[in-house]
């Protein structure tokens, strides 16, 4: 079986991957969290809809599994972009700058009601400290690290990286809640 980008996968079949991840975990105890994880790399994120599947499928309540999904920060409920931004507002970055280089890529990409930009490329966040104090102001594309940035730099790096991404159609749907429930199989 040839494995599609999560961007190409039909509902149903994204379900059937949700439903093979459940079979294999869902007798053994304490097995939520990996669940939700799987959910998240099949889905792109953990909308309601697929929140209230897990939860109809291990019978337990929606609020056990969306108090999971809410605590931990690895979760997401809303679509995320092709690059994640984040820049640290620890002490040092705080102080270096920080706050402003933030509000650059937030002004520069509209973001306005939401971390991630229209076109579904950027997903910017804050975060605190990244472990890298020396290089303050850090912030991270992804899993690469940019120390001493400057607000200054905000544009070039994200011209580097709308470049780097050959946007199609298809490429980043941003679907929101509700775009999965008609290719979701009929309750447990």
């Amino acid at each position: 079986m040839i494995d599609l980008p999560d961007e190409e996968k039909e509902p149903g079949e994204k379900y059937r991957q949700l439903e093979e991840v459940i079979a294999r975990y869902e007798r053994e105890p304490g097995q939520l969290i990996r669940i939700l994880q799987q959910a998240q790399d099949i889905f792109g994120y953990l909308p309601e809809e697929v929140q209230t599947y897990i939860a109809g499928r291990l019978d337990i309540p929606v609020s056990e599994v969306n108090g999971v999904v809410t605590f931990y920060s690895l979760f997401h409920t809303e679509p995320q972009g092709k690059y994640k931004i984040n820049v640290c507002l620890g002490t040092a970055c705080y102080v270096q700058g920080a706050r402003e280089i933030l509000q650059e890529f937030r002004e520069r990409l509209d973001l306005k009601a939401g971390d991630t930009s229209a076109d579904g490329l950027f997903t910017v966040k804050s975060t605190r400290c990244l472990g890298a104090c020396g290089l303050a102001p850090v912030l991270t594309v992804d899993e690469k690290v940019f120390g001493q940035f400057k607000r200054r730099d905000v544009a070039a790096l994200l011209r580097k990286y709308r470049n780097r991404a050959e946007v199609k159609s298809g490429d980043q749907p941003v679907e929101r809640p509700g775009a999965y429930q008609e290719g979701a199989p009929a309750g447990p």
